[in-house]
């Protein structure tokens, strides 16, 4: 292993408003050892100062010439470590041990991909939330049978990459393709529900939509034969919306209503509209990716690790 014990990406784009909070929850990590590479597509804003304040390397891209894998293999090309992490601009470490847990899984020689926690903030839109809940439980899972996983709080080993890059074709999912390859090979993935971040959404209804739109042009182009139709357009979007609405009821959030309507149409119509550009997913993945939340209560599990926090230090 190299001396440098990982190396984290972060891909940005206009991210002023959060990539101060993130290299600064990465200095308050118990993993000192880290190189950081900003791959900043052309921001206009400032992005790229705030993160010169850091011991960051900024990689810069054409805005024109940006995709997700592109953007990332390039700041994994300029990396040294053995451990790649990768970062959204838009997220933060919740625990000082964010990094450790979320390499701790590496140490079986077959795990190839490690994927964290991610839960919204006090913006957060109220489906997203129960999102994050859906697709990142509070259990962790050493072996997953299925290749959801998700980049913006992800690490992987170098070695692996090295035979295979990320496809910088897709328009999203890059993840989701790696995550199958490594399957393939016979490599495991894993889920940390203590490597936990914030990832911050701040979207019109147009943006949710353009989201799952190109996210479902990536699926449909990753597994050719599976179909998304109108009626399950129709179906999903009734199941999940009656299930926010009582969750809502339940958490006594009811001005979270209003947005529960547009957000899941904008949801479910941008992936009926990808997949018609773009026709059936396993029902594994089916349910990850799509369906409700359970109205049971989760049994969460508290953690001994005090927070970071962020207010004292900015």
């Amino acid at each position: 292993m190299n001396s440098l014990f990982c190396s984290i990406i972060i891909r940005a784009y206009n991210e002023e408003k959060h990539i101060g909070r993130l290299l600064t929850g990465i200095t308050q990590q118990t993993i000192k050892d880290v190189e950081i590479i900003l791959v900043d597509s052309g921001s206009t804003d400032n992005t790229v100062s705030i993160a010169e304040r850091f011991p960051v390397k900024v990689v810069r891209i054409e805005p024109e010439a940006f995709t997700f894998g592109y953007a990332l293999n390039l700041g994994i090309q300029t990396s040294k470590a053995d451990f790649i992490i990768m970062a959204s601009a838009h997220t933060y470490p919740r625990y000082p041990d964010w990094l450790e847990q979320l390499l701790a899984p590496f140490s079986d020689s077959k795990v190839a991909l490690v994927y964290g926690k991610q839960r919204g903030n006090a913006t957060s839109k109220f489906s997203e939330h129960q999102i994050f809940e859906r697709w990142f439980p509070d259990q962790s899972q050493s072996h997953q049978l299925h290749p959801f996983c998700n980049n913006a709080n992800a690490a992987i080993r170098r070695s692996l990459w090295e035979q295979h890059p990320y496809d910088e074709t897709l328009t999203g999912l890059e993840d989701l393709a790696w995550a199958k390859w490594v399957m393939d090979e016979e490599y495991r993935i894993a889920y940390s529900s203590e490597a936990e971040i914030a990832h911050v959404h701040d979207e019109t209804p147009r943006g949710v939509y353009n989201r799952y739109r190109r996210e479902a042009i990536a699926f449909k182009r990753i597994f050719p034969d599976e179909e998304f139709s109108f009626w399950d357009f129709l179906r999903l979007s009734v199941s999940n919306i009656i299930s926010d609405f009582l969750h809502a009821l339940r958490q006594k959030k009811i001005s979270a209503i209003g947005s529960i309507f547009w957000f899941r149409l904008m949801q479910f119509w941008g992936t009926f509209q990808g997949y018609q550009y773009a026709g059936p997913i396993t029902a594994r993945l089916r349910q990850t990716f799509y369906y409700p939340r359970s109205l049971r209560a989760n049994s969460l599990q508290g953690r001994d690790v005090a927070p970071i926090n962020y207010q004292e230090l900015e």
